[in-house]
């Protein structure tokens, strides 16, 4: 399916089912997503692959072929569905250019959103269909917003005032020894309201919860608050390994707008060997993470689309952990690189822009970029890099951070020889730390050095996520701007 560039619309894009590591760029690959390095596969390689695949796929016992099978084709069906969705908003935003019913009243910030989330999940529909293999390693300024700053229509007046006061009171209790209204997360979520108007807040006790949670589209304006970071904790351990597709393997997804997560952790516990197994997925437009940690190895954090926003987080992993094609804003948030496997090279962002018209990207501000303490005696002998291109205009951006010395001097690596150094969009603007010197940084066409306020301004939460048009309705604390 094209999405084809007509009179009046921003986004062209040509989808081709391609080859894939991991989920993850379409083009062939010299390194493996874990570090390790591969070799380009000529025709008769991938012959001899294609006979391999359908050995192995003959050797899976039929009830496990099907229900991979129906897991594939279900995440299909749901990434077809959101992109509707999205599409569906789009057009009724044109009819209605004031209007404020699914967005922030920003026409063309909800515009480019949606049309870029509809894109995305276009491509990850097909990527679905590609196995990833098992060892796989993983331009331009930003866009002006205009608009008031009332609140979205669709926060309720409720909402308004809850988050605003200085404690919550929450319509249930989640408590993993039974003292609350549930026992699961997952049962909390499945009776909460659809669409809803009204911040609807489950208060989630201290405790582990061992289990996989979806929050569908559906479920509007969910607000999860738990006992603090390691106290409330949603811990799974699906990977590819044990037979799940990127996508699906997250222990904590959400889809539904206006989500807000408070005070917990979002784990995946697969470990380095498992390859691709991320704890948090999001796809919830104008989402808040407050003090959350998301802990894991290789694909912790998967910001798939839509407008996010990150504050005071702890980030941890190995390989492309913070990976995706959301448009996301971090401020003063932890960002932690773990120990992997032997040789493995460390890689924090993986950002996957796809088309230059596509607002999407990573802003990383007021943040510390360090060793976790179990890499901290090996951080001179492993290779740890601020991310790589994982699509053909990726583009992340590091703004008034501490890079540790746990960062290699160059700073960004490829993803495969000179593929997207001249379409990528790396930036890096007054940070500090043994790292943050510039000397030795890569010479790519797309790594800039922002060297005035004007440029990395295009970067901040006012003019990158329109935050100001939507970040007061929730209450969380924000710097709009440049200053901290």
């Amino acid at each position: 399916m094209d999405l084809k560039k007509r009179s009046g619309e921003w986004l062209k894009a040509e989808v081709v089912v391609k080859k894939e590591k991991g989920g993850r760029a379409g083009q062939k690959e010299k390194k493996d997503r874990d570090g390790s390095s591969s070799t380009f596969a000529s025709s008769s390689d991938e012959e001899a692959n294609l006979k391999l695949l359908q050995s192995q796929c003959l050797a899976v016992p039929s009830s496990a072929f099907i229900s991979s099978l129906k897991s594939t084709i279900d995440i299909a069906l749901s990434c077809w569905i959101f992109a509707a969705d999205d599409l569906s908003w789009s057009l009724s935003a044109i009819q209605n250019p004031k209007g404020k019913d699914n967005g922030t009243g920003d026409l063309g910030s909800d515009l480019k959103t949606w049309l870029s989330s509809t894109f995305t999940n276009q491509d990850t529909c097909i990527e679905g269909f590609v196995a990833p293999k098992g060892k796989s390693n993983g331009g331009g300024g930003g866009v002006k917003h205009v608009g008031s700053g009332d609140f979205p229509s669709w926060v309720g007046k409720h909402s308004r005032k809850l988050l605003q006061a200085s404690s919550l009171s929450p319509d249930v209790t989640v408590a993993a020894d039974g003292t609350g209204n549930y026992t699961t997360v997952m049962d909390a979520v499945q009776a909460a309201p659809d669409y809803s108007q009204n911040h609807y807040v489950i208060y989630i006790k201290q405790g582990i919860y061992r289990e996989n949670v979806e929050i569908k589209k559906k479920k509007w304006n969910l607000m999860m608050v738990g006992d603090g970071m390691g106290a409330t904790v949603i811990t799974g351990n699906r990977s590819y390994i044990d037979g799940w597709t990127t996508y699906a393997s997250a222990t904590f997804a959400v889809k539904g707008k206006g989500f807000i997560a408070r005070d917990m952790t979002f784990e995946n516990t697969a470990g380095p060997e498992k390859h691709q197994a991320v704890a948090l997925r999001s796809d919830s437009d104008l989402s808040v993470y407050y003090r959350c940690s998301m802990r894991g190895y290789q694909d912790t954090l998967y910001p798939h689309t839509n407008r996010q926003f990150y504050r005071e987080c702890r980030i941890s992993g190995t390989v492309d952990f913070i990976f995706g094609d959301a448009t996301v804003v971090f401020q003063n948030c932890q960002i932690l690189v773990k120990k992997g496997l032997p040789n493995q090279k460390n890689t924090i962002t993986a950002q996957g822009r796809k088309d230059p018209a596509q607002p999407t990207g990573f802003s990383i501000q007021f943040s510390n970029i360090s060793a976790d303490s179990d890499l901290l005696a090996s951080v001179n002998s492993t290779l740890s890099y601020l991310g790589r291109p994982w699509k053909q205009y990726s583009r992340t951006i590091i703004m008034k951070s501490y890079i540790s010395d746990a960062i290699r001097p160059e700073g960004w690596l490829e993803w495969n020889g000179d593929f997207a150094l001249d379409t990528l969009y790396y930036g890096e603007y007054m940070n500090y730390g043994p790292s943050a010197g510039l000397g030795s940084r890569v010479q790519w066409p797309g790594f800039h050095l922002l060297n005035n306020s004007a440029q990395a301004a295009n970067f901040t939460v006012t003019e990158f996520i329109a935050g100001n048009l939507w970040l007061p309705s929730t209450g969380v604390k924000y710097s709009a701007g440049l200053a901290v």
